[in-house]
């Protein structure tokens, strides 16, 4: 403590300004190396490759550091604290990885399924999806338990039916961050407006504007590409899929008990962690009350059948569990990882915040920032400019509430000095910060939705309509001034801060 104590009260007027290279430098590096990561290690990036090109980056940028004149203790303690802030992230995708395990074991993920093929037609399959996704998640105000429940029903649905994983993950990932962007109950629909000085549904209602068009673009998008789609495959799929899981299975309405039970203890506001938590044990025990033949399949030996279910329901927390059935097709749709299946994710976190953490330390970040916020000499090109900055710190930050606090920070005085009400502002972090994070493999969004997915983030990128499109949106809607709403020019400068704060 000490130690830390002193580095904390280090001489800053000691400390070189950073010039644009220094800042700059570590980013060219680190892209670079993922450039050549995707080259030579394909969909594999994230077994390693991609946490060392980050390590490797934050290395540069803290030799960068240390000749600007910020002692080593000082930068480290800086890494530290950022690890620190996406600890909640972490312990969150280790609690999603134990929940998908006893779901799976207990029947409650395969009588989604089951019940989501007899339900779903495959022409209004992806619409649909995005549908339920946007409901779900607007409901308990989190993309990414309705990712990691409802999500990963729909994802099976889909492979089932014959779509590609990557656009099924772009539906679920579109739908999730719908909700989670408009829900009153969403902690970054909360940070916006407090960031930006505005009240909440103010913040809410201004975002329709630019978020219903975006949702509306991307259900005809997706209502479009299943229209196009070949059913004449499906039917037989769909068929085969339900006659496994129904032999493999006991499949029942009841089981539906465990994600309803979920979705309230969310909507009571408990946090995330007691809550999948919750959902975890919950899921155990329907296993060993539904699914005794599972369990002990899982457990792989006979015995006293507490012996047998205390062990099958330890291993589908912990470790990777597949369900064998006669249809190998499926087999890949019965398979978790557990725990110990989000540790690279972790570690690709760990990496990130390493990273993040060290160009924030000397101040690398700002000066990248300060020159976006030059360009802005206009409206248009001030939400622009904001938009660019929080997609900037989602891909360097790797955290998207970074990138709605750094650039609400930032942005805020100059928004108030051009007369521009606070909502415009909490809207345009919205519609970048929020949305693009789990467009970036390395940020905790990204990384986590890859990993409960298994569909790796530069593949459902692509099918990501509603996220592509939010920050283009609020750029467009900008540039023709359509609502833009300004301060009057005859309120004073008191009433101008009691808005801010």
């Amino acid at each position: 403590m000490k130690m830390i104590d002193m580095t904390e009260k280090f001489n800053l007027s000691a400390v070189k300004e950073p010039k644009a290279f220094h800042a700059i430098f570590p980013i060219l590096v680190l892209l670079g190396l993922l450039s050549l990561n995707v080259c030579f290690f394909g969909d594999g990036t994230l077994g390693g490759a991609n946490q060392i090109a980050l390590l490797l980056a934050a290395g540069i940028g803290s030799v960068i550091a240390v000749r600007l004149g910020y002692p080593w203790m000082y930068v480290r303690s800086r890494i530290v604290k950022s690890i620190s802030d996406a600890m909640p992230s972490m312990l969150i995708l280790l609690m999603i990885g134990a929940l998908a395990g006893t779901w799976m074991l207990s029947g409650v993920v395969p009588a989604m399924i089951y019940y989501g093929l007899k339900i779903l037609h495959p022409t209004f399959f992806l619409a649909a999806t995005v549908i339920i996704c946007s409901l779900v998640s607007l409901g308990t105000g989190s993309s990414w338990s309705t990712v990691a429940t409802i999500g990963v029903a729909l994802l099976g649905i889909g492979q089932a039916l014959g779509f590609n994983s990557a656009i099924v993950a772009g539906a679920i990932v579109s739908g999730a961050y719908f909700g989670d962007k408009m829900s009153p109950l969403s902690d970054t629909t909360n940070l916006a407006p407090a960031m930006a000085g505005t009240d909440l549904f103010t913040h809410i209602r201004y975002m329709v504007i630019t978020t219903v068009p975006s949702i509306i673009l991307t259900i005809i998008i997706f209502a479009v590409i299943g229209f196009t789609k070949s059913m004449a495959s499906s039917e037989t799929g769909i068929e085969r899929t339900l006659n496994t899981l129904q032999s493999t299975f006991y499949i029942s309405p009841w089981l539906f008990i465990v994600p309803v039970v979920l979705i309230v203890v969310i909507l009571k506001k408990t946090a995330p962690l007691p809550s999948l938590m919750i959902g975890t044990l919950l899921g155990a025990i329907f296993a060993v009350i539904f699914q005794p033949h599972i369990i002990r399949e899982i457990a792989g030996f006979e015995g006293n059948y507490a012996e047998v279910s205390y062990v099958a329901v330890m291993k589908s927390m912990f470790g990777r569990i597949s369900v064998i059935t006669s249809d190998p097709k499926i087999n890949d749709l019965l398979t978790t990882g557990g725990m110990g299946g989000m540790l690279n994710t972790i570690w690709l976190i760990i990496s990130a915040m390493v990273f993040g953490g060290v160009m924030e330390s000397c101040g690398l970040l700002a000066k990248i920032t300060s020159y976006i916020i030059r360009l802005a000499v206009n409206t248009a090109s001030l939400v622009a400019s904001t938009v660019a900055t929080c997609i900037f710190f989602n891909i360097t930050a790797s955290d998207q509430y970074l990138s709605i606090v750094v650039p609400g920070r930032m942005f805020a005085e100059t928004y108030r000095k051009r007369k521009l009400k606070p909502e415009l502002l909490s809207r345009t972090l919205e519609d970048s910060g929020t949305v693009t994070s789990v467009l970036i493999p390395w940020n905790t969004c990204g990384a986590t939705q890859a990993a409960v997915l298994g569909v790796p983030v530069i593949s459902y990128m692509p099918y990501a309509f509603f996220n592509i499109i939010s920050p283009f949106m609020s750029i467009f809607i900008a540039s023709i001034n359509y609502k833009i709403r300004r301060i009057d020019d005859d309120e004073s400068d008191d009433n101008v801060q009691s808005q801010n704060h």
